[in-house]
């Protein structure tokens, strides 16, 4: 008999409403639709909130002395290509130089690294609903990988000339020219071009990426993470 009045009460439900009302309403009814059966609005407050808080430990994670450099996931190493060249150097007593080009390099990133949160920030902003329910109820860096996805070229446009004055001011592009100057007096070794300044772009927006995505990962699932009412309320289980 219960079954029988329930059934009946969904093909009313069903009458009453066209399909893709019915549909979210009886979903939203169950806290299927969301979590908790929370709004679309209250959904987007969430996120966006989680986002800011993500991007502020990022660039406080990531923009310090150390930051890149003592973060082994993170840290800007020799690039590949460049990896004889190294080889070379450090065969013939340069191997201090090189460590302290490898330490210069992510100098700059940390040196930059803050000013990409006014442009995380800005990105957040501009995400619809329809974005947040698919971010929402995605894997557990499905933000981080959105905001890969629509900003990169942004955050290259924009962080390009903040690595290239870091990387002026901790001489990251005079130690190159002259580790490769010092490496092309070896007899009969290749010479060798590079564009160190886009590498270490972006090696740092890389990084940042990943940072990002690790702080997203902590606030879907770890409780401690959830800093604010808000959090706990969107994102609790």
């Amino acid at each position: 008999m219960f079954l029988r009045i329930v059934a009946i009460g969904l093909m009313i439900l069903f009458i009453s409403f066209p399909a893709s009302a019915q549909l979210d309403r009886l979903l939203k009814g169950i806290g299927v639709g969301g979590q908790k059966g929370l709004s679309d609005a209250k959904i987007g407050e969430g996120l966006k909130e989680a986002l800011k808080v993500g991007t502020e430990n990022t660039v406080t994670l990531t923009g310090k002395t150390d930051g890149y450099f003592l973060n082994q996931a993170i840290k800007i190493l020799m690039p590949e290509k460049l990896r004889t060249l190294e080889k070379g150097l450090r065969t013939v007593g340069y191997g201090p130089q090189v460590d302290e080009f490898v330490l210069s390099m992510n100098r700059a990133a940390e040196k930059a690294a803050p000013f990409a949160k006014e442009i995380f920030w800005n990105a957040i902003g501009e995400m619809t609903f329809q974005d947040v329910r698919k971010i929402f109820s995605g894997h557990e860096t499905a933000a981080t990988e959105y905001f890969k996805g629509k900003t990169s070229d942004q955050l290259v446009t924009v962080f390009k000339p903040i690595v290239d004055k870091a990387m002026n001011d901790v001489g990251v592009t005079r130690q190159y020219k002259d580790l490769v100057g010092r490496y092309e007096t070896i007899p009969f070794v290749k010479k060798e071009t590079f564009d160190i300044d886009h590498y270490v772009v972006t090696k740092a927006l890389d990084g940042l990426f990943r940072v990002l995505g690790e702080e997203e990962r902590k606030i879907r699932t770890n409780p401690a993470a959830r800093v604010t009412d808000l959090l706990k309320e969107v994102f609790g289980r």
